[in-house]
């Protein structure tokens, strides 16, 4: 029962932290719409990969991590600055693409799998998400991590991952495909866009975070 527990608080948390449109799902979109149900599933093999990792490691040390106020500083400030710099890829690429191939064409010919490796990797804010929803799980004994039963909630949440995310992805490619005028506009403004604000949303997460305070001192 216990395991059956885990599985589905893992998924349920997994599945639902993985709707909200972000750069992984994005590239992911982009990976379906120029070259298929194949390649996405690869990319999203290569998103849980290391997926794995990140949530067995912030499980067994969610304290140590979110006690530890310099890497949440590091993590905080890489992310603005990942941000702004996928708007400048995706707007690039746009306008490269319409001289050429276009950047990210070029690198669609690398495998998926090692695609979706190379960018989770890159996504240092699942760290604190992973490290306080595991944190707020134990303490409130919503899972159990004795022996293999953490197995369990670590296999639910990877199920949750991919299946959020395909189910995101799918969604968007059908709605931007029966709206062809506005999928025209989805890497050169709407793309950008959304990381632009994002990584604007950031910047003011940091200043509050960091420096509010501080400015209020003097």
């Amino acid at each position: 029962m216990k395991s059956l527990k885990n599985s589905l608080v893992g998924f349920v948390v997994s599945f639902l932290g993985s709707i909200p449109l972000g750069y992984l799902n994005l590239v992911g979109l982009e990976i379906y719409t120029k070259s298929g149900l194949h390649d996405l599933v690869f990319f999203l093999f290569g998103v849980i990969v290391v997926e794995t990792f990140v949530i067995y490691f912030t499980l067994l040390f969610a304290k140590q991590l979110m006690n530890n106020k310099k890497l949440m500083k590091i993590i905080d400030f890489f992310a603005v600055g990942f941000m702004f710099v996928l708007a400048f890829a995706f707007y690039f690429n746009f306008n490269q693409e319409t001289k050429s191939n276009g950047i990210l064409q070029n690198y669609l010919i690398y495998s998926p799998f090692v695609i979706g490796i190379i960018l989770n990797c890159f996504n240092f804010l699942q760290l604190p998400f992973w490290a306080s929803w595991n944190l707020y799980l134990l303490n409130g004994k919503y899972i159990t991590i004795e022996r293999k039963l953490k197995y369990y909630y670590i296999a639910g949440t990877l199920i949750g991952v991919f299946f959020g995310m395909f189910s995101l992805i799918v969604i968007l490619q059908t709605f931007f495909q029966k709206t062809n005028h506005f999928s025209e506009y989805i890497i050169p403004v709407f793309i950008p866009a959304f990381f632009i604000i994002l990584g604007s949303i950031q910047v003011f997460k940091v200043y509050k975070k960091y420096f509010k305070s501080a400015v209020l001192e003097i």
